[in-house]
């Protein structure tokens, strides 16, 4: 047996023989580290004829070789090994009660959205979206607000600094009116549609936040009148509130993109310092309270959107649904909508199963 296979068979066993990484740590050094073993008989390669390069070489590369092989299959080894001392100390004891975490809830804002969407779908209306970033045409000229209307001001509205590449001034919408349009320019009528998202003004109390939801309807057709806009609203409203005895009352309004527009008022009675919808507000315990503002579209809008108004008529009317959430659970306070409360959403949050149904009740 020659010098370098007795090198390689005595390694080989003290790598067999190796009973933790630290000895093969060692090992490797020994081999292959600079002042190793196999480090040597490498650096004698160049101080070797041709002939006896050839000779040597390989075997000594071929010993190299081997020793790396057997080093890495042996630390593999005790790796695996030591994976399942480790594994078998952390067991888990499937017996053991479940972890009872936090668990998540639908918020009430998206509960409302699914019972809108749930109770005007059965009244033939679609549901419409559009960016939440509009230009000022959309938001205030199409809807005949003039430039100098109060709601164009800065402390109502946020602009960007920018404009858009046709140069008109870009801002948060400021409701889902915009969406309207859109669709009106986009679709022939007739049309049926209500139009929810996230709106922005710069207001903050307790019944007010810069940023908060609303929904508002369209409907385009011709012959359409304002018993249509109240029967509409009074359907909803007791569909909502799940209660037959909702009284609407209608007051005349302004609103520069509907002619003529109304204020809906709703009956309600407080009850242990809740406000409770239903009942007419004339009556003794009754009160009236002002929910939504609705109108005929203007035919100045109507025009504005490539329509002819001698044809196509129509009414809209739009709401808070952060304020039907409060009116219907019986919510105090706006802010605690945006506060990410735990506690607040583990009391008003719903099940991911309460799926809205007309048949099984809205509020299910």
């Amino acid at each position: 047996m020659s010098d370098i296979q007795a090198i390689q068979t005595q390694l080989m066993g003290d790598i067999a023989a190796a009973a933790d990484l630290d000895a093969i740590e060692a090992l490797r050094v020994s081999a292959l580290g600079k002042a190793g073993t196999i480090t040597a008989l490498l650096k004698t390669l160049g101080g070797m004829t041709p002939d006896e390069r050839q000779a040597k070489g390989p075997e000594i590369h071929s010993l190299r070789e081997a020793v790396t092989a057997g080093l890495a299959a042996r630390k593999a080894e005790l790796d695996a090994a030591a994976l399942d001392v480790k594994l078998a100390a952390e067991a888990i004891d499937m017996s053991l009660p479940a972890d009872t975490s936090p668990r998540g809830s639908i918020h009430p804002v998206s509960q409302v959205m699914d019972e809108l969407a749930e109770i005007f779908a059965d009244m033939g209306f679609a549901v419409a979206t559009g960016p939440e970033i509009e230009d000022d045409w959309r938001n205030f000229t199409a809807l005949n607000i003039p430039e100098t209307h109060p709601a164009r001001a800065m402390h109502d509205t946020f602009y960007f600094p920018d404009t858009d590449v046709e140069g008109r001034a870009m801002l948060l919408r400021t409701h889902t009116s915009p969406v309207q349009i859109r669709t009106m320019m986009s679709q022939q009528p007739p049309i049926r549609i209500i139009a929810p998202g996230r709106v922005y003004r710069s207001d903050s109390d307790a019944t007010h936040t810069p940023m908060f939801h609303q929904v508002e309807g369209l409907v385009i057709d011709r012959g359409i009148h304002m018993g249509h806009l109240k029967w509409t609203l009074e359907t909803f409203l007791k569909a909502y509130f799940e209660r037959d005895d909702i009284v609407l009352r209608l007051r005349p309004s302004y609103f520069p993109f509907t002619e003529p527009s109304a204020e809906v008022d709703v009956g309600y009675k407080q009850e242990k310092g809740r406000r409770i919808v239903g009942g007419n507000g004339d009556d003794a315990g009754h009160a009236w309270m002002e929910l939504l503002g609705s109108g005929m579209v203007n035919r100045r809008v109507i025009a504005n959107c490539g329509l002819d108004p001698d044809e196509w008529q129509g009414f809209a009317f739009g709401v808070g649904v952060d304020r039907l959430a409060m009116l219907k659970y019986g919510m105090d306070d706006l802010r605690a909508f945006f506060d990410g409360d735990l506690r607040w959403l583990a009391h008003y949050g719903f099940g991911a199963l309460s799926v809205p149904t007309l048949s099984g009740g809205v509020s299910a």
